[in-house]
């Protein structure tokens, strides 16, 4: 089983009131919006800015499907990390898992959702499916590599 460090990024969100519904937990809902800023922070944290993408290469990435499983309520104030990693690149699709953690200040978490995001990357005005470009494209792929030889590097050895 993997655990919370062998993922390709990570980002961080407070609960606000906003956030919760009238249990006083996260709506339900909401883990969607927030595993989506976490997939746009990442891109942008590889130099992908949609809106650019969009301007230059007329595509776009779409949400086509999503599953989620729902293990543990997030509450106000709690500090939610967002993990997420590439499981398949294909030629105009990316299927992420994401999770959404508690952080703790003593280091520990605790898994609260995890979900499967499926993307799609399509044209802007056709929205029919395309191509993810090639720039894109190799930006995923160095950063999933690189996460992936950091989490192998971080291993403990198994015993002999």
């Amino acid at each position: 089983m993997r655990g919370m460090a062998d993922f390709d990024t990570s980002w961080s969100i407070r609960v606000y009131y906003e956030d919760t519904d009238a249990g006083g937990v996260v709506f339900y809902a909401n883990y969607l919006k927030f595993f989506e800023r976490a997939r746009t922070e990442w891109l942008r944290s590889l130099g992908i800015e949609q809106l650019e993408l969009a301007r230059n290469t007329g595509m776009i990435f779409i949400v086509r499907a999503t599953a989620l499983d729902y293990l543990s309520p997030a509450r106000l104030d709690d500090l939610v990390v967002i993990k997420s990693r590439i499981e398949r690149l294909g030629g105009a699709s990316v299927d992420f898992l994401q999770e959404a953690w508690r952080d703790a200040p003593d280091g520990t978490g605790e898994l609260l959702a995890r979900g499967s995001i499926k993307i799609g990357c399509v044209s802007a005005q056709t929205m029919r499916p395309g191509k993810i470009p090639a720039h894109v494209r190799l930006a995923m792929q160095s950063a999933a590599k690189a996460a992936s030889t950091s989490a192998t590097a971080s291993a403990p050895a198994a015993a002999a």
